[in-house]
């Protein structure tokens, strides 16, 4: 059985024309965020940007293509893409 963690380590090293063969994508994957672009690693899902960016998905509300993304369990399961456009609206209390 091929040791997964291994491969992922050594995943970025591979040279372009090996990653293309074996269907990775190694460049980075460009996306706005609240109207600024950004750029993450491929395979980066929504969770994970939430969590680089010090967010609680608890108290966000995330529109992916003019779309939200009610499901906040499947936040890891939802990849981003190429030109996807996200906005972030955080929750502040007050009174």
């Amino acid at each position: 059985m091929p040791n997964v963690l291994q491969s992922t380590i050594f995943r970025p090293m591979m040279r372009t024309e090996e990653a293309q063969r074996a269907g990775v994508r190694d460049e980075p994957v460009g996306l706005t965020v609240n109207g600024d672009r950004r750029e993450v690693r491929p395979g980066t899902s929504v969770a994970d940007l939430l969590r680089s960016l010090d967010l609680d998905p608890r108290m966000v509300v995330v529109e992916r293509n003019r779309e939200i993304l009610r499901d906040r369990a499947m936040l890891p399961a939802v990849k981003l893409a190429e030109g996807d456009v996200l906005e972030i609206v955080h929750f502040v209390g007050g009174g």
